[in-house]
């Protein structure tokens, strides 16, 4: 592995919807050279399955998903890597579901019609 694969911040993307995963992927890779999209996943359930080979320093979930929530993955995520850092990138973004996504772990909870805003929170969280 170089050095600048080492420093890179490895994301990985989970969300059941491949335009969506494709957006966010291109939004990553082409704001910054510190960022690749190491992995993605189209549901929670691929996500758990994958996360240890891919081992991201961020992960962006969706809320929304079959089988398992972004917030419930979010709370397996941590039991497995307490100090993996989580955001939840949702349409379904509200009080609700932005306390239950603090109370699960995650660090920042952003609505879809932001996503633009992605890398930059990429960057300050792999950087706190």
């Amino acid at each position: 592995m170089t050095d600048e694969h080492a420093t890179r911040i490895r994301t990985m993307i989970v969300d059941d919807q491949d335009d969506i995963r494709s957006l966010m992927r291109m939004l990553i890779e082409l704001d910054s050279e510190v960022m690749e999209v190491s992995c993605e996943a189209a549901s929670a359930v691929e996500a758990l399955a994958i996360i240890d080979a891919c081992d991201p320093r961020v992960i962006v979930l969706d809320e929304m998903m079959p089988g398992m929530s972004g917030v419930e993955a979010a709370a397996a995520i941590r039991a497995r890597r307490p100090d993996q850092l989580l955001i939840l990138c949702t349409a379904y973004l509200d009080s609700d579901v932005a306390a239950r996504a603090r109370e699960a772990g995650i660090a920042v909870s952003v609505h879809k019609d932001q996503v633009r805003t992605l890398p930059g929170l990429i960057r300050r969280l792999a950087a706190a």
